[in-house]
């Protein structure tokens, strides 16, 4: 594993002191460097002794950095750590063949744990990656805990030899590495009093464990295993479980700790509680809070009166149709706006599928085709792949304008940036 230097911008504190793109970064005042997270941790310090590799010979660099600047180069990414368990509601073997080979990556990599979120089972560590964690304090990192009840987690993430996940939080909480769990409930397995007597064990980790996440399995409709969907039956019952949790343990110590996700309220067809009971978001990413953070958002933009006459086209997958719905007829008060809006059925991946983080560009393209007269279409970013210019099924952005005939911009799935997107974004062709 080399840190190879990826670039070397131009002004850079790295230009000035002589840092070139391909060069190898060997240490930093005596301790290897591997990747972004040695280079990070490394390069606090304002006095520094420098090695690095060009071409076959090594070079010094004793470097006192300005008011603690960064050296400002990139490293190239390493690479991901895969997952060797094989999840029973697994995402990604619930997809079709054929699709970008990025898709099907499994990760399980306390390294983009510690950086992005991304959420790792802790059952692929070995003993020098727990130590680095420990030493380097490499924390939060986001853990998918599922059930303390090992036979069920061990069945439920397919690793019979998976270690004991109470001995693992511990290990890490005992050093004070904040964790924050995720639960994806899966009927049938590990739904009911497994769900409450997880909580109950995490619960005693707080305030290292920070937060809880209770989430629903998504399934598909190439989804090869006996996982089910959760029904609004599951649905109320989980919220039930959750919500008695949640008072004992803002009583307790101010802080509820466990957090569903929005899709249980959606499935059960009950009001999603206030923003304030979302705390500070913890989980926002994972489908935590982003329907109430809208909604409160939605109650402070400043709309405007009116616009150059124009006809903008909107979209949203199932779940969220009813809140932009609400959004809509505000917007619909603009002097010299034409709005269309267009619910988007998830046909490539199944009706279960409603959010429009995963639509696909083909099933835009069939529910908007034809029947819109708009200069523009709105598409949120979230239905982009990792801020790129493609969907889900390789359909591009360049695609999907050929295709409707119509301007296509991207925009942040927020109040503010659908406005930012029908005033700024959207012109309409004289």
């Amino acid at each position: 594993m080399q840190a190879i230097i990826n670039q070397v911008p131009e002004g850079s504190f790295a230009e000035e002191i002589g840092l070139k793109k391909g060069d190898i970064v060997l240490s930093m005042n005596g301790h290897p460097v591997h990747d972004i997270i040695d280079y990070m941790y490394y390069s606090r310090d304002d006095v520094i002794n420098l090695k690095i590799r060009r071409g076959t010979r090594s070079r010094t660099f004793n470097v006192r950095k300005k008011d603690g600047d960064p050296f400002g180069f990139e490293l190239k990414p390493f690479r991901t750590k895969t997952c060797r368990n094989k999840c029973v509601f697994c995402f990604v073997d619930q997809l079709p063949k054929g699709m970008r080979k990025t898709l099907y990556l499994k990760d399980d990599d306390y390294r983009m744990s510690f950086l992005f979120g991304n959420y790792i089972t802790l059952s692929n560590l070995n003993s020098k990656e727990k130590k680095r964690i420990l030493e380097q304090k490499l924390s939060p990192l986001y853990v998918s805990i599922h059930s303390t009840n090992n036979d069920i987690r061990r069945k439920m993430i397919g690793n019979p030899k998976a270690p004991d996940i109470l001995k693992e939080l511990l290990d890490f909480t005992s050093q004070k590495i904040r964790i924050h769990g995720q639960i994806v409930v899966c009927p049938g397995l590990n739904d009911g009093d497994e769900l409450a007597n997880t909580i109950k064990d995490l619960q005693k980790f707080y305030p290292y464990i920070a937060s809880i996440a209770v989430v629903p399995v998504g399934v598909t409709k190439y989804n090869k295993s006996t996982v089910k969907q959760v029904t609004k039956d599951d649905a109320l019952k989980v919220i039930d479980i959750v919500k008695s949790f949640r008072r004992r343990l803002k009583r307790r110590h101010g802080d509820p700790l466990v957090y569903l996700a929005d899709e249980f309220y959606l499935k059960a067809g009950l009001t999603l509680p206030p923003l304030k009971e979302y705390g500070d978001l913890p989980q926002l990413e994972n489908g935590v809070g982003p329907v109430p953070l809208f909604l409160q958002e939605a109650k402070r933009v400043k709309i405007p009166k009116k616009v150059k006459p124009k006809t903008v086209a909107l979209f949203t997958g199932a779940s969220f149709m009813p809140f932009l719905q609400d959004f809509a007829k505000k917007l619909k008060l603009i002097e010299g706006l034409t709005l269309d809006l267009f619910k988007v059925e998830n046909t490539f991946f199944g009706p279960g599928v409603t959010v429009s983080g995963l639509l696909t560009g083909k099933d835009i393209v069939k529910t908007i085709l034809g029947k819109t007269k708009a200069e523009c279409l709105l598409v949120p970013s979230v239905a982009l792949r990792n801020g790129s210019d493609v969907f889900l099924d390789n359909v591009t952005l360049k695609d999907m304008t050929e295709s409707l005939g119509i301007e296509v911009k991207v925009i942040d799935p927020t109040p503010e940036g659908l406005i930012r997107g029908i005033t700024d974004g959207c012109r309409r062709k004289d």
